[in-house]
Formats: structure tokens, C-alpha cells, sequence
């Protein structure tokens, strides 16, 4: 397993990260996975075995369930984990119980300190915007939570990245702890950040986590153009996050290639291309058997070829779109000249 600094901190965390989304299978997240406590213990023991030291949960997956059962297998281990939550989703019925509201983050971060068993969060993550709340007073909550303690250091997801920026703008205007990092959706087959939020992360030095770096289980290897996936798959069930089919289609097919040539899943394959993408911090993994995981963990030594990474990038190539091909256009203007 190798180990990559967290944006611009000096916390290093696992390649990949062990997402406990699919733990609990309560309401709404039954169809994402239903992984008892036995189960979790086993697939935790398994990742910590094999050197992860991230894990990342959210208080909305399962009712807080998933909290609770990640807390408990991890146990004693949870001093040597870099662990990771969030805050935004709806956890009751009341008009205050959701968004980004300081009372929302106050009660929040405590039931999920409670429900983790640990006195302090390593990252805990914003769920995405509220355009309700003023940034101020989100980024304000969140900086009090790091001077006390009980959290260290400060993340979002799902932001657009004038939303992203606006809110590392008033952080830095006001001094308060910042984002380091962004919970991304990514994969071979939707690389739609790589146009805005890659440059903005680059630039702002933060790092890059990855969530359902398969699509849903979509770049699997279990669908094709012939074939829809087994009954009960993710996908059938669920069909998120959107793929544009066709496209990612011709992908998988360039994908089952490269796969063949080493011996591996296609799923493997798609995991590492992501693993080479030098702007990837960390992938979240979410197996829900222990065979995925393997499979999944095998992914770190897969090492794809130049020629390899070409025919990867030329299928999966974002069309181009203003202002991007314009900047570009303009940037080879202020190439200076060779001598």
C-alpha cells in the first residue's frame, strides 16, 4: 500500500480508502448494501491488514448505522486510522435537522462522535452546499469544532467550483481553517472535474477523494452492451450515479482489452487507471464481499503501460467545451519560445 499526503496537511493517508456506505442497509441505503456487523468486522480487519488507514463514513448512510458499526470494528485500531465522516443530510424529521447550519453541525458532529465511539474526527466533510446558510456561518461552526478539538482538519463534497472557491476565499479572509480536501465523484467514464474543479484543486493544493470510482458498480465488467448485470446488482437496483451508457460502453470494451493483457477485472483496470491519475489522492473502495476487495486491493499493483494509458485516455477523453479549448487555444501564446 502506498501512502499520499492529503493536499497542502501533513497527514498521509492510504491510496485507497475503505468507504463504509454499503454497512447497515436502513431505509433509503438497503439497495447500496446491507452489511451486518459481522461482515464489517471482517472486511475492516481485512483492509487494515492490508495497510489502509482511511475510512470514511457519513452520518445520512444508514441513519447513522454506518457510523456505528465502523466504530466498532475498528475498535482499539481507531487511534492508528485517519477517520472521516460528514455533515448535511436530513438525520430527522424537525425543519433544523439538515443542512449546514451551525446549530445542524453542533448536534451533528456530537451524535457522530457518540455513534463513532471517539472523541475527536479526522476529516470531517461538508455533504455538499446549502444554499441557504451563509458560508460564513458554516465555515465558522467548523473552524470553532478544530480549535476544540473534536475535529482536525476540515473537507468538502459535491461542491461546484465557484462554491469551493468562495468558501477557501473566506477562510483565508478570516483566518479560519480551511478545506483540504474534495469528495469528488470521478471515474474513467464521467471525468467532468477534470475541466474545473482538477485546475482549482491543483492550484489551491488540495487533495482528491474519489467516491464510486466504478459508477455504481456500472465499470465492473458486469455490464455490457449484451448484458444488463446479474439480478440484484447495484445497478439494477439503483441505477446511479448517470453514466452516458454508449460512451462508457466503447470504454469498458478498450478497458476488457488492457484487462485481458494482464490477467485482471476490468473493474481492476479502472481502478488503476484512477491510481495513475496524478491529481488522486485516495479511492474510496466499497466492497460488499470479501472477494470485491481483494480484487479491489489488487488494484495498487497494477501497472499499466504508456501505450496502455493512451488507449485509456483516448476513449475516455472529456469533448472539448468553452472556455476550456479558448484558454488552451490562448495559453500556447504564452509558451516561451524554444531557443
Amino acid at each position: 500500500m502506498n501512502y499520499r499526503q492529503l493536499g497542502r496537511t501533513g497527514l498521509f493517508v492510504s491510496e485507497l480508502c475503505f468507504g463504509a456506505m454499503t454497512f447497515g442497509g436502513e431505509g433509503y441505503w438497503k439497495a447500496i448494501g446491507a452489511q451486518g456487523q459481522a461482515e464489517a468486522d471482517k472486511l475492516v480487519g481485512r483492509s487494515l491488514d492490508a495497510g489502509i488507514n482511511f475510512f470514511d463514513t457519513a452520518n445520512v448512510y444508514s441513519h447513522g448505522v454506518s457510523e456505528q458499526m465502523l466504530g466498532k470494528a475498528l475498535g482499539a485500531k481507531r487511534s492508528s486510522v485517519v477517520l472521516a465522516t460528514k455533515v448535511r443530510g436530513r438525520m430527522g424529521p424537525g425543519v433544523n435537522e439538515l443542512g449546514l447550519s451551525r446549530g445542524h453541525i453542533m448536534d451533528s458532529v456530537h451524535a457522530s462522535l457518540k455513534r463513532l465511539g471517539t472523541d475527536y474526527i479526522d476529516l470531517y466533510q461538508i455533504h455538499g452546499y446549502d444554499a441557504v446558510t451563509p458560508l460564513d456561518e458554516t465555515l465558522r461552526a467548523l473552524d470553532d469544532l478544530v480549535r476544540q478539538g473534536k475535529v482536525r482538519y476540515l473537507g468538502a463534497s459535491n461542491l461546484a467550483a465557484w462554491q469551493l472557491m468562495k468558501a477557501l476565499g473566506i477562510s483565508e479572509h478570516k483566518g479560519l481553517a480551511r478545506f483540504e480536501s474534495l469528495q469528488a465523484y470521478y471515474t474513467i467514464a464521467g471525468r467532468d472535474l477534470e475541466r474545473e474543479l482538477v485546475p482549482l484543486m491543483k492550484d489551491q493544493h488540495l487533495g482528491l477523494m474519489v467516491w464510486s470510482p466504478l459508477a455504481g458498480g456500472f465499470l465492473s465488467g458486469k455490464y455490457r452492451r449484451e448484458q444488463q448485470g446479474p439480478q440484484g446488482s447495484r445497478r439494477v437496483e439503483f441505477d446511479f450515479p448517470p453514466v452516458n451508457k454508449e460512451r462508457a460502453y466503447d470504454i469498458i470494451d478498450v478497458m476488457d482489452g488492457v484487462a485481458k493483457e494482464h490477467g485482471v477485472s476490468v473493474a481492476r483496470v479502472a481502478l488503476a487507471w484512477l491510481l495513475h491519475q496524478s491529481h488522486v489522492t485516495t479511492i474510496i473502495i466499497g466492497a460488499k464481499t470479501e472477494q470485491q476487495l481483494e480484487d479491489n486491493l489488487a488494484a495498487t499493483t497494477l501497472k499499466l503501460s504508456p501505450e496502455q494509458l493512451a488507449k485509456l485516455d483516448a476513449v475516455s477523453k472529456l469533448p472539448p467545451e468553452y472556455p476550456q479549448w479558448m484558454l488552451e487555444f490562448q495559453g500556447k501564446e504564452r509558451v516561451p519560445p524554444t531557443q
